[in-house]
């Protein structure tokens, strides 16, 4: 409801994205942040009333429909302007050209990146030879798997905030054997085509921080209209985050690889299937030897 807002005060400590928790001392100062429940009621009354609008993306849909975006828009409900979705497709041959692994078999994630994840990242990194782009839900999880690669292999590996992003970047791109690991700056707007990205690693389902208080406090909205709250907002942002990350590995119709997603959820949870509706329609399997064998193949040329 565009009527409230949500307050909260945070201080330097607390969970921040693409850092996890950073500890904070009592004379820290404290910062009060205010922002809307929901802005569709401002977007419909300010943007759309009296205008023609075209909204893009790439990931605005889930599945087939745009019902769930047009809804935070404020395009859906009595006296919302008229509206239509419309889906071009994709010039792309997502079963041909790519792969989407789920680690079905790995535990449910806990805290930080299990000795599971890690010894799995390496034999996926190993098995690509390097290329590998890993999205991680934090910096200390990224930085556990960096060292945990470059300890039992070989392979170069580049890891977010030991130099500038974009510098980072350009030297993934042009070394095709060496990997990338990053948090929520690589998750979207990395455009590396070719060779150089052959292999895109997801430690877990983006949902958003249990203690992030805009998102518990539109969930607790949602349920308090007789909606699903974890639906509506968590699986939500999860599923457009997921989009975007898939989205690094086909950048253009030469391209191949593989998705592998360490989060066991993705196939078991039953909100996996609309996670997965939000993906690239990429081939998909749970079986490690037909990706590391597909890797293995690309990887030879």
């Amino acid at each position: 409801d565009g009527r409230f807002e949500v307050v909260w005060i945070s201080r330097a400590g607390g969970w921040e994205p693409g850092r996890g928790y950073v500890s904070a001392a009592d004379t820290d100062p404290a910062t009060l942040h205010v922002a809307p429940l929901s802005v569709a009621g401002r977007l419909r009354e300010g943007l759309f009333q009296d205008r023609t609008v075209v909204l893009t993306s790439a990931t605005l849909a889930i599945g087939d429909s745009f019902d769930q975006v047009a809804g935070s828009l404020g395009l859906q409900g009595e006296k919302a302007p008229a509206w239509e979705g419309l889906d071009v497709g994709s010039p792309f041959d997502y079963p041909k050209q790519g792969m989407l692994y789920v680690a079905r078999d790995l535990p449910k994630p806990g805290r930080g990146v299990s000795e599971e994840q890690l010894e799995r990242i390496l034999q996926l990194v190993e098995a690509s030879g390097g290329g590998a782009l890993g999205l991680f839900s934090s910096r200390r999880g990224a930085q556990q798997a960096a060292e945990y690669v470059r300890e039992h292999s070989d392979l170069p590996v580049l890891v977010q905030g030991e130099s500038s992003l974009r510098g980072l970047v350009e030297r993934f791109t042009a070394e095709e054997d060496t990997c990338l690991f990053g948090t929520m700056s690589l998750w979207q707007g990395v455009d590396v085509p070719g060779p150089s990205c052959r292999l895109v690693l997801i430690d877990r389902i983006p949902f958003p921080r249990p203690d992030d208080p805009l998102a518990t406090a539109r969930a607790r909205a949602v349920g308090r209209r007789g909606g699903n709250g974890f639906m509506a907002v968590s699986a939500y942002h999860a599923a457009i985050r997921l989009a975007q990350g898939a989205g690094r590995l086909i950048r253009s119709r030469e391209d191949r690889g593989v998705v592998a997603v360490l989060d066991s959820r993705l196939a078991t949870a039953r909100y996996g299937g609309f996670l997965r509706a939000a993906l690239p329609p990429l081939w998909t399997t749970d079986r490690l030897p037909v990706v590391t064998g597909a890797l293995r193949r690309l990887h030879a040329g």
